[in-house]
């Protein structure tokens, strides 16, 4: 568990098997088949599972046409590859992430078309700033910071640092943008985004807002192992 970018012969990467081809894939495919299940049970699908599950399968639409840019993330380019992303991706993502979804199976809500309306368009908007987020960031660094951003130049800080090595590296840091209103926005929209596609379950059961309390722990640690490293 302590390599960072184990691989079986030259093509398969066990971390990008482990965090994408399996942990998000298998999101996507329980989120169908918690549809299928409720069908099955009750002869249709709640309003509150059809919009649950929209906004959890556009979200993990934007994470793979966005996928290039997860390589630059902390889960691949600092955590190694030990029990906690292994287990993690294949275990907890498949179990937790999709647990709003699995509640509504046996507690089927019907939300109306107004309610259903407004919390499909509260998440397509926290996906899309979030999916913007990253765009902007990975625009930067692809264009080493030669770019506009909202439609200017962005702002930056040349970050000068020193490798345990004794190697002395440059890092270009984007301060503009949405990475201008404050540090680790994109969690942000991503925390809401959770927080939203929970909501069709409304609030009469602590269970399914279990995920986006464990997220918003998860990205705070996060957060803070970050500014850590970039401190250090």
């Amino acid at each position: 568990g302590m390599e960072l970018y184990p691989r079986i012969g030259r093509n398969f990467d066990i971390k990008v098997f482990t965090n994408c081809r399996f942990g998000m894939m298998s999101w996507a495919v329980l989120v169908v088949t918690y549809c299928i299940k409720q069908y099955d049970q009750y002869g249709r699908i709640a309003d509150s599972m059809l919009v649950s599950s929209i906004l959890m399968l556009l979200y993990i639409t934007k994470f793979f046409w966005w996928e290039s840019g997860y390589w630059n993330t902390m889960d691949i380019a600092h955590d190694r590859a030990g029990f906690y992303i292994c287990w993690g991706c294949l275990v907890w993502v498949p179990s937790v992430y999709t647990s709003p979804a699995m509640y509504l199976v046996h507690h089927p809500v019907d939300l109306g078309l107004q309610l259903s309306l407004a919390i499909l368009i509260a998440g397509f908007v926290c996906i899309f700033i979030n999916y913007d987020c990253d765009r902007q960031r990975q625009l930067f660094r692809n264009t080493n910071g030669n770019c506009l951003i909202w439609g200017r130049p962005p702002s930056k800080i040349e970050a000068q640092y020193e490798t345990k090595n004794g190697e002395k590296k440059s890092s270009l840091l984007l301060t503009s943008g949405w990475w201008g209103v404050s540090r680790h926005f994109h969690y942000v929209p991503e925390i809401l985004a959770a927080f939203v596609w929970t909501l069709p379950g409304l609030f009469t059961n602590f269970l399914p807002y279990f995920y986006v309390i464990f997220l918003t722990i998860l990205l705070f640690d996060r957060a803070q192992r970050d500014d850590l490293k970039c401190r250090e």
